[in-house]
């Protein structure tokens, strides 16, 4: 009984983020989605964001809004990371953040960027930030629940191990396939340009709740408690493949028509 509360005490100290540590798609996820995007980015909308970036990639970017949260001065966009809703809800009609969220969040990138008068600090720093948020708004439980922080206290095993719904959807399924960003976007699924546009067509505000019935699908996904192995991964990855590539187009879209 002892060893048995010491394992249930432990798998919640160790898999319980406060909201400073909530924890977003991992670094590979981001940076498949980037490279992604970068495949699908006109030659103009290229070489416009090469001389912003320095050189720098957009997959080697797109951690950039995970890194500055070490840094205070920063805590104003921490809420830019996510959207809460109820599951039944539209983001119409769900109780907005007044500190802002993921759709403000990435209205604001998009504005200073297609604004002639914003500095280019600004310019990059918010091309930074924007690469990051569009690959957060296509991960389900980044548009999850406030009374459970978007799985993040919804609390599971992963092969034995404490850890939460949130966690295993941002990076334990992709770490477990054991691919680098390079190999995940270069074996994306084929698709015609039909399909692409079918991907690239509708708003932000369509993207969330079109994600957001991927969220409701996730919470069904695992019980509390439950030890998540091979079978889940084989039932979600492809999802979570999906995403990482409709994250990486829509990204594309967005920045080839600000840098048209």
């Amino acid at each position: 009984m002892k060893i048995k509360l010491f394992l249930l005490i432990s798998m919640f100290f160790f898999s319980n983020p406060t909201a400073e540590e909530t924890v977003f798609w991992g670094p590979t996820g981001h940076r498949t989605t980037g490279k992604i995007a970068e495949m699908h980015l006109t030659n103009k909308a290229k070489r416009k964001i090469d001389k912003l970036l320095k050189g720098e990639s957009l997959a080697f970017v797109s951690t950039f809004g995970d890194q500055i949260k070490s840094d205070k001065k920063y805590n104003k966009f921490y809420s830019w990371h996510y959207v809460n809703m109820d599951l039944d809800q539209k983001y119409a009609d769900a109780e907005k953040n007044p500190k802002g969220d993921l759709v403000t969040g990435i209205n604001k990138c998009i504005q200073v960027l297609k604004d002639e008068k914003s500095s280019e600090a600004d310019k990059v720093f918010y091309l930074k930030f924007l690469v990051h948020l569009v690959g957060d708004l296509h991960q389900p439980l980044h548009i999850g629940q406030r009374e459970d922080k978007g799985g993040n206290t919804v609390q599971v095993q992963w092969f034995g191990q404490g850890t939460n719904l949130h966690t295993v959807w941002d990076s334990k399924m992709i770490e477990e396939w054991n691919m680098s960003y390079l190999e995940l976007a270069k074996n994306a699924k084929d698709l015609s340009k039909d399909e692409i546009k079918a991907i690239e067509k509708g708003s932000v505000l369509e993207w969330v709740d079109e994600v957001h019935q991927i969220t409701k699908e996730v919470y069904k996904s695992a019980k509390v408690g439950e030890n998540l192995k091979y079978r889940y991964s084989y039932d979600h990855l492809g999802t979570v493949r999906t995403q990482l590539q409709k994250g990486g187009i829509r990204l594309a879209k967005i920045l080839n028509e600000i840098f048209c």
